[in-house]
């Protein structure tokens, strides 16, 4: 079982700091092709998407989080959001790794 995480370059950085692979994307094209490429290997069990790369291809993603079993998607904040948790506490809770 793997996790993909797709998002603005800070994100996938800061979690490729704890192993996990992932695609900074800066359009709607490019989220779209990122989307696709963390689907082709089924070992991705998981995908983190921030929530500014999710707006962009919205429909795609909402169509996992509600009909989807296979790959569980995590959607969560971007760099700058209002957001009162710390990037440490969201990485521990969205792959189980304390850092």
């Amino acid at each position: 079982m793997e996790y993909y995480v797709i998002g603005d370059d800070d994100t996938v950085l800061g979690f490729s700091i704890v192993g996990v692979s992932g695609e900074a994307v800066h359009t709607a094209e490019e989220a779209r092709l990122a989307w696709q490429n963390a689907l082709e290997n089924k070992e991705r069990a998981i995908i983190i998407i921030s929530e500014d790369t999710a707006d962009m291809i919205r429909e795609t993603v909402d169509h996992y989080l509600f009909s989807e079993s296979f790959p569980l998607v995590v959607e969560i904040p971007s760099p700058g959001s209002p957001f009162k948790r710390d990037l440490k506490s969201l990485v521990n809770e969205a792959i189980g790794v304390s850092i």
